[in-house]
């Protein structure tokens, strides 16, 4: 304050214009500050939505299942092949050939979803999902219980959620078993669509040709009759 000069008009206004530049500068840093941190900010949290999507997808591939088998087969078709087929009934053999493509497809499933893990996964999921993809690749089934525990846990955390009691027991969870009823549907309605164009198409063309060829015999008798009369 000492330095301000209120003795003429001039100084004043001097004065007054240097405290606005002053806080200008001010404001026009904080506003910076501000939007840098607010991208920051938001930069984080797609990056966070982003991993809990991943993860929740993660988890629910491991541990989408109850009941059946809980393990995951890590044979592949090729070895399925070398050994041969056994000697069953075509029924049987039918049944085992969807049974192969069915752990397949969970096989499938849960490499690509350890590989997330691998990617976005804590310490301890990383190490979890290491351990599962080298007994997969030793060929030895696998579980993936603790590895789906751990992804419980740090998802209900990230979003605030209450852990869940202790008296509340769990039962063991594995691996998701792929549906194909979708695929089946879509083929039977494709096969239903085909035929009923098929149908359409055919009455029409049918109309059609019935059409013209009444047209044509009542041109030709229209002249005839005329000649007559």
């Amino acid at each position: 304050m000492r330095n301000l000069d209120f003795t003429s008009w001039h100084s004043l206004l001097t004065t007054l214009l240097g405290l606005a530049l002053i806080t200008l500068i001010g404001m026009g840093i904080r506003l910076l500050m501000m939007v840098t941190i607010q991208q920051r900010r938001e930069r984080m949290n797609r990056q966070i939505n982003e991993r809990l999507r991943t993860l929740i997808a993660a988890y629910k591939v491991l541990g989408g299942s109850f009941t059946g088998t809980l393990t995951v087969d890590p044979t592949h078709l090729r070895q399925l092949r070398r050994e041969g087929p056994p000697a069953e009934t075509p029924d049987a053999s039918a049944e085992g050939a969807t049974g192969s493509d069915r752990a397949r497809r969970i096989r499938d499933a849960v490499e690509a979803a350890l590989s997330d893990i691998i990617l976005l996964g804590t310490e301890e999921q990383v190490r979890l999902a290491e351990h599962a993809a080298r007994e997969l690749v030793a060929g030895r089934p696998v579980h993936t219980h603790e590895l789906v525990v751990s992804l419980r846990a740090f998802i209900r955390e990230a979003l605030d959620l209450d852990p869940i009691p202790a008296d509340v027991q769990v039962p063991m969870q594995g691996p998701a078993r792929p549906s194909g009823s979708g695929s089946r549907d879509k083929d039977n309605r494709g096969k239903d669509g085909a035929g009923r164009g098929g149908g359409m198409g055919m009455g029409g063309a049918m109309g059609v040709g019935m059409g013209v060829g009444l047209g044509v015999g009542s041109v030709e008798e229209g002249p005839a009759s005329s000649s007559h009369s």
